[in-house]
């Protein structure tokens, strides 16, 4: 929202800096986004002052009359300056751009004045004519002055050209009492205890003649209050400086004297209005209702639209002629032609208006106000300053009867506020005649006040003050956020605890990102054979758990991992033609730890195992069978890992009685997730012929890791560089050792190392095989160079030949 610095200071007084009020009114709420000046002359006539011609001594060139003049422009010597205006004489007063001035003309062009020699004659500035200045377009002759004001007065203060400044302040939907220049007048006025003068409507009188106009209103929740008057003989035309440099101001275009003064009651007070062309009202009614629905209508913008069945439209007898709140219609807006107006101020209902406004998408400055909630209070005022104004710069005569149809009025709001909220919400204890003066100031009345508690009745224009804590918020916001002393030892009533992990929540999150990866939930029993747990007793955390009152003798144990229960469901599926199967469970596994001189405990861990199997997909004509591998086991633990904020894990190779081979995860050294090719061995005490490949997750474990801290690093401004080896190494070297190098090697460059080819063969020697390994490299501060990427991978290359033994091939 743009206010007008000098517009403001005809609502209330001011003497501060357009930067100082600024701040005052960011103090408040109304926060300023920028302050901006505001040129009604380009340049604002800097470098220009009033100068004395002293002496005019002509000489010709050419046959071209010219004038040599020194000029007293209230420096220590006079300027001596060529003219060659033809009516320049001694003892005239005339405007003069100075050395350095910037002069602009009406093309655009402009050049700046500079010490010269012309005709081989020096000029030190340049006597102007009204084009010159940007104040008219005459160029016939250098403008005269008629002035007592001292020589080397700016010529700003001559023309009465007043600076002004544009502040655009950020407003929140909820301030709409602050969408115009009055309302932030109320707020300065409460800051600084000034009063604030709207302008007056002493003046206000009819015609005596009986206005013919009737307004009836079908639907008095979507428009509460409807004021109306007609003005007789009205002449449109443009409007006067002063209106058009105040709408200028804050960016809005002239259009003419009736459409210009609606928009600047609407800026000054915050209340919308339209003017209609009166002999285009039919039978001289004017009713608000909805029309039905699918009704054409062309607004001003020349745009038919189509009625929702829900549009409050303002109507004559027969048809609409505005969209109510929102826009008006090209039928019956002011024209140059028009000589009679009836002039709308009404308060429209939020809900309807934004409902329409967001049907049609039309955005317009009524709307914005009538969706946030105008004042109910403020029409009748409104429209006889309307009519004031109107008399003013277009004549006419306003007919008699204002027509006011209010059925139903809007009363203030009462509110009850504790006096110990007060001083707990602010956090410090303010008198009551301070706490007093800054609500009356709000025109929020105290209608009564004890020790305990005090009642306020708040003005329906303030749709953001319903609730004990909004009345004290206004208290704190004028007295000011910046003076509440910050004690040393901050403390609040109430203190939120963090929130507990919800571990049910979290397996739902792993339920359903393994399902919509194609895995299949299993539940199996936890009574297990015997022979499955001395199968595992190389991964078990305890002793066997031994069921006292067993149901049989293969089912009298619980089982120490999930591995063998799920087998015997891979076992079901294979033997029923179902050989392809990603397989998922969370279940318990029991054991009994026993420490010297105490009993036996018996302990339970929970774990996720995941099974895969067969081929990764069924054949298709566009695939053929492929084998599902260790790296997809690998692909689907990362995506948990990476689902539970994990990102940050080692890993070692796996020595196990039932892996033929794997990988084990470590956090903090502390393993959370084996997975590998189950041993065919182990396998066959399930019956299960075909390769399995098996990942266990220590779940309790894994939920520690979990956080929900997140933590954002800006996106790095500089290109990564990527630079590849070709490594011959032995075949027991693994990428873990090549990769753990490369980074002890390089810690602040190197962001990511990866191997993209792997090769054995005859021609590289028995024990050998080749990585072909990319490395990525970043300076966060600066772009790599060559020399520095150079540096680096001979550290590279010299740490694999040293630690590694490694031949780099070219």
């Amino acid at each position: 929202m743009k206010i007008s610095y000098n517009w403001l200071k005809s609502l209330i007084e001011i003497n501060e800096s357009p930067e100082e009020i600024g701040k005052l009114l960011t103090g408040t709420g109304l926060e300023v986004e920028g302050i901006e000046e505001i040129e009604s002359v380009k340049g604002g006539l800097k470098g220009f002052v009033i100068g004395e011609v002293l002496t005019c001594e002509p000489f010709m060139v050419k046959d071209k009359q010219l004038s040599l003049t020194t000029v007293d422009i209230g420096a220590e010597t006079p300027s001596t300056i060529v003219c060659g205006a033809s009516n320049v004489r001694a003892a005239q007063k005339v405007v003069v751009a100075t050395l350095g001035t910037t002069i602009y003309f009406a093309d655009g062009k402009s050049f700046t004045i500079e010490k010269r020699k012309v005709y081989g004659h020096p000029s030190e500035g340049m006597i102007c004519a009204e084009d010159e200045i940007g104040i008219g377009t005459s160029h016939e002759g250098i403008l005269i002055l008629d002035t007592d004001l001292p020589n080397g007065t700016p010529a700003a203060k001559y023309f009465s050209l007043e600076p002004d400044f544009q502040i655009e302040i950020g407003l929140t939907p909820n301030r709409a009492d602050a969408a115009s220049h009055y309302g932030v007048a109320r707020d300065l006025k409460a800051v600084l205890n000034r009063s604030v003068k709207l302008p007056s409507i002493e003046k206000f009188a009819t015609s005596g003649q009986k206005t013919d106009f009737q307004v009836i209103l079908e639907n008095t929740e979507a428009c509460p209050r409807f004021c109306g008057l007609e003005i007789q003989g009205v002449t449109v035309q443009e409007s006067p400086d002063w209106l058009k440099k105040s709408l200028q101001a804050i960016g809005l275009n002239p259009i003419n004297n009736i459409v210009d003064i609606t928009n600047y009651i609407c800026h000054t007070l915050g209340q919308p209005m339209h003017a209609f062309d009166a002999d285009e009202v039919k039978g001289k009614k004017i009713v608000v209702r909805v029309p039905e629905k699918g009704t054409k209508f062309v607004t001003l913008d020349g745009t038919e639209r189509t009625l929702s069945g829900h549009d409050l439209m303002v109507c004559n007898a027969e048809e609409p002629m505005a969209i109510a709140g929102v826009f008006g219609g090209q039928k019956s807006g002011i024209k140059t032609t028009t000589a009679n107006v009836f002039l709308e101020v009404a308060y429209f209902s939020p809900v309807w208006v934004r409902r329409t406004a967001t049907f049609h998408s039309l955005k317009t400055d009524a709307s914005f106000r009538y969706e946030r909630g105008t004042d109910p209070n403020m029409p009748p005022f409104a429209i006889r300053l309307a009519a004031l104004l109107i008399q003013e710069v277009a004549g006419g005569t306003i007919l008699d009867g204002v027509i006011d149809n209010y059925p139903t009025p809007i009363e203030n709001l009462t509110i009850t506020v504790k006096h110990k909220n007060i001083n707990r919400l602010i956090g410090k204890n303010l008198e009551d005649e301070l706490i007093h003066q800054i609500l009356e100031s709000l025109d929020i009345k105290v209608l009564n006040d004890d020790a305990y508690e005090m009642t306020v009745s708040v003005p329906p224009y303030r749709v953001d003050v319903t609730r004990e804590a909004d009345v004290i918020e206004e208290i704190l916001r004028i007295y000011g956020f910046d003076n509440i002393e910050l004690s040393e030892n901050l403390q609040a009533d109430f203190l939120s605890g963090f929130p507990e992990k919800d571990a049910d929540k979290l397996q739902m999150r792993i339920i359903e990102l393994l399902a919509a990866n194609g895995f299949n939930e299993i539940q199996t029993l936890s009574i297990t054979k015997p022979a499955y747990n001395e199968a595992v007793q190389s991964i078990a955390k305890g002793g066997q758990v031994t069921l006292l009152n067993p149901l049989s003798e293969e089912l009298s144990v619980m089982r120490q991992s999930l591995l063998l229960t799920g087998m015997e469901s891979v076992a079901y599926n294979i033997n029923r033609r179902q050989k392809d199967l990603k397989l998922f469970e969370f279940g318990r596994a029991y054991f009994t730890k026993q420490e010297e001189g105490q009993d036996k405990k018996y302990k339970e861990s929970k774990h996720l195992g995941l099974w895969l199997t067969g081929n990764q997909q069924h054949e298709t004509w566009l695939t053929a069978n492929t084998p599902v591998t260790f790296h997809d086991l690998a692909l689907a633990v990362q995506k948990v890992l990476k689902a539970m904020k994990v990102t940050k894990f080692d890993t070692q190779e796996l020595s196990s009685a039932i892996y033929q081979y794997g990988l084990t995860y470590l956090i903090n050294k502390k393993p959370v997730v084996s997975l590998g090719l189950v041993k065919a061995s182990v396998a066959k005490l399930a019956e299960v012929k075909q390769a399995v490949f098996y990942a266990d997750f220590d779940w309790d474990f894994l939920l520690k890791q979990y956080t929900d801290k997140v933590e954002y690093v800006e996106i790095p401004k500089f290109p990564e560089v990527r630079r590849d080896l070709s490594l011959v190494i032995d075949t027991t070297t693994t990428f873990e050792k090549v990769s753990a190098i490369a980074y002890k090697v390089e810690r602040n460059l190197l962001k990511a190392v990866n191997v993209f080819d792997i090769y054995e063969g005859e021609k590289l020697g028995e024990g050998k095989k080749s990585y072909s390994v990319s490395f990525t490299l970043l300076d966060k501060e600066k772009t790599l160079t060559d020399e520095s990427i150079d540096k680096t991978m001979q550290r590279l290359i010299a740490a694999y030949e040293k630690e590694l033994g490694a031949i780099i091939r070219k």
